[in-house]
């Protein structure tokens, strides 16, 4: 493999992509124990000296962003909102230059409260996981009773002007495929944005069987059963999600078929995990260090040479349907969406 490019802000692979979204996972921990995420008894945290400090974090998204010619940041975890100093790292990323756009993945638990502090701290909008709007089933989805308090989150998210408000939902066969309609009529109703999301390959349990999953085909099918649905004419770009018109439009539904309908040739996503390791795909089998550089002493242009590195051996695509595949280590509570 040849040597990573040494030009300035630009953070690109071998296939001629560049990483301009920049996913960063502020915690492995989460409020809920979703089951096709991690087991009832949750895993084994990282400690805290692994993690990185606001500061590491904030200094590792400079870098990104002055060197390295990141655009975006999106912030998840684990649960994001369970960190305590989000809101500073929020401002802090808010005052870079170029700003870059900064966006939040949640469940919604406790927004309500703290989505007002976000917003005054600098941060853009937010995607909502929400997979039922029935409340014994999303009890028994996430071993937790607490959907009105992600209903609560949300509204408190498009109050707070953290627009638009998109809603990550994954359907899971003989568990709540039945309803991708209901989804789309609450989101409609509310002036959010549905994204409708094939289950990946990440949970801990490592049981994600593909003919249980509900695919892109079948999710558009169900939703086309009672709305009519034409392709979005904007460019897509490099969204992962597929957008429909919804009766026309000026509302719009999304679709992300990461499994039957990859879309890895145009991806731009880097990925930092809570523990300072840079991940180049969401199924990447390996890492690369940049906390022990960093509190070795490395400097900025060192920290930008080995995250161009990490990024350089980027492979084509996630391989899922290669029979050779193997599921990442680290669950997606780890990695950040």
């Amino acid at each position: 493999m040849t040597a990573a490019p040494t030009t300035p802000g630009v953070l690109a692979d071998r296939y001629g992509r560049v990483a301009k979204d920049l996913r960063v996972s502020l915690t492995d921990k989460c409020n809920l124990r979703c089951t096709y995420c991690m087991p009832a008894e949750g895993l084994p945290w990282l400690a805290g000296p692994q993690l990185l400090g606001d500061d590491e974090i904030v200094r590792l998204i400079r870098v990104a962003v002055e060197r390295l010619g990141v655009t975006e940041v999106r912030f998840t975890g684990g649960e994001p909102l369970i960190r305590p100093g989000l809101p500073g790292i929020v401002a802090a990323v808010a005052d870079l230059r170029p700003r870059p756009r900064i966006s939040l993945t949640t469940n919604g638990i406790g927004l309500e409260r703290l989505a007002p502090t976000l917003r005054a701290a600098g941060l853009d909008r937010v995607n909502v996981s929400l997979d039922t709007l029935d409340r014994a089933r999303f009890a028994t989805l996430t071993r937790r009773d607490r959907l009105a308090d992600v209903l609560a989150g949300l509204a408190g998210a498009a109050a707070a002007g953290l627009s638009p408000v998109k809603l990550n939902s994954v359907l899971m066969r003989g568990v709540n495929e039945d309803e991708a309609p209901a989804l789309l009529r609450f989101a409609l109703e509310h002036g959010y944005e549905l994204r409708i999301i094939e289950q990946m390959p990440l949970d801990a349990q490592h049981g994600w069987d593909r003919a249980t999953m509900v695919t892109a085909d079948e999710i558009l099918a169900a939703l086309g059963s009672e709305f009519d649905l034409t392709p979005d004419p904007a460019e897509r770009g490099a969204a992962p999600a597929e957008t429909w018109l919804v009766d026309g439009g000026p509302a719009r539904v999304g679709v992300i078929g990461s499994v039957t309908r990859p879309f890895c040739g145009d991806c731009d996503r880097t990925r930092l995990t809570a523990d300072g390791q840079v991940r180049a795909c969401l199924f990447a089998t390996e890492e690369s260090d940049l906390r022990g550089a960093l509190r070795a002493g490395a400097d900025d242009e060192e920290l930008a040479r080995r995250w161009r590195t990490a990024m350089w051996g980027k492979r084509a695509g996630h391989g899922i349907d290669d029979p050779t595949f193997l599921q990442p280590a680290r669950p997606m509570s780890a990695i950040g969406g």
